[in-house]
């Protein structure tokens, strides 16, 4: 295999799918190496961006996405709640900051978020920015008008999947069309914010899906900063529970071809990952993956908690990104000594576990 030139590190937004199934067809130690280089060429290869991803509204959505444990449609033995309070919120966000995320998601099982609920939604933004965090939200499809007045809000990021290639899309989700998400990511982009979207692996698709989803992704007229890759989550009572698994080296392949395609995007390892064992995910990480959400749930599904995630940092040599804070903006905890000190503490024998609720010493909490 020949070394790559500086040229194969340019963004491109003209892929075929031939040459994304090639990608996928490369020796596995070749594929790698790629996405290793295409990675460092554009960040560090031992930073990670650390997000906490929290759902503010629960269930009761009217979609029928098959794999959503959040549809009303299907009898998974969710509670649906009301849209969080918006001290609760903030609370969960001081959390998450002291915990050593630098990002903070808001999820909404919404179609599209009504009128009613924008006052809270923007003040949510508003508040969160001022803790010193970046702030995502997912909250359904957007009118161009609902994108203008997020963005005016502040907010940083909107998260809206693909999910699958185009091809496959029609056997997942009946409810809204691959295009709706299309216009939703175009009225994100036209208010100014950054876009989060990616697709979710092993729900039955083919090879040749994985890599449309990708070619999708690459495609759009800018590619999105952040590209999270999902692994199913099978829930019992959606209509994807039985599912077969997917091999996981074709979950890091996802991963890999996702950092070639996408150089200068994050490329998020997200849900599944609490299935994923530390060699896995250590794989992903030298296949080009530099972004995960940190905590106990994403949404309403497992994820590995806190102290693991340090505790593999560590091992691997990884640091947590920090955003870098405007004079005016709070100034956030110094994250990365306390945490690492954290789990170099809890070595030793007589205290593995920490209680996370209980106030640190030495740790200011607003």
């Amino acid at each position: 295999m020949n070394a790559l030139t500086p040229g194969d590190h340019a963004l491109r937004h003209d892929w075929t799918l031939s040459e994304v199934q090639a990608l996928f067809a490369l020796p596995f130690n070749d594929l790698l190496f790629q996405a290793q280089t295409v990675h460092r060429a554009h960040f560090d290869p031992n930073e990670v961006q650390v997000s906490t991803l929290l759902s503010i509204k629960t269930g009761a959505c009217p979609e029928d996405c098959k794999y959503c444990p959040q549809s009303a449609r299907y009898h998974t033995g969710l509670e649906t709640e009301r849209l969080m309070e918006v001290e609760k919120v903030l609370e969960r966000a001081r959390e998450a900051r002291a915990n050593g995320s630098s990002r903070f998601c808001m999820g909404a099982a919404w179609r599209n978020p009504k009128e009613r609920d924008m006052p809270y939604i923007l003040r949510m933004i508003e508040e969160v920015r001022g803790l010193g965090m970046e702030t995502c939200m997912t909250l359904g499809m957007l009118t161009a008008d609902q994108a203008a007045r997020l963005g005016a809000a502040g907010l940083d990021y909107y998260n809206h999947n693909l999910d699958t290639s185009p091809e496959f899309y029609g056997e997942i989700i009946s409810t809204r069309t691959y295009q709706d998400r299309l216009d939703t990511l175009e009225h994100v982009r036209g208010a100014g914010m950054k876009v989060c979207s990616g697709g979710i692996v092993g729900m039955g698709e083919q090879a040749k899906d994985r890599a449309g989803l990708l070619m999708a992704l690459a495609n759009l007229p800018r590619h999105p900063e952040s590209v999270p890759i999902n692994m199913l989550v099978k829930v019992k009572g959606t209509p994807l529970e039985n599912e077969e698994n997917l091999d996981p080296f074709e979950f890091i392949r996802t991963i890999a071809v996702a950092r070639i395609m996408m150089p200068a995007s994050h490329v998020r390892l997200s849900a599944g990952r609490e299935k994923m064992n530390e060699q896995m995910q250590a794989m992903c990480f030298m296949a080009g993956a530099n972004s995960i959400f940190y905590g106990c749930k994403l949404l309403t599904t497992p994820n590995p908690d806190e102290n693991s995630d340090m505790q593999l940092f560590k091992r691997l040599g990884i640091r947590p990104a920090q955003r870098a804070q405007k004079p005016d903006q709070v100034q956030t905890l110094e994250l990365e000594a306390e945490l690492l000190a954290e789990v170099s503490r809890q070595n030793a024998p007589d205290e593995i576990f920490y209680d996370a609720t209980r106030p640190r010493a030495g740790v200011v909490r607003p």
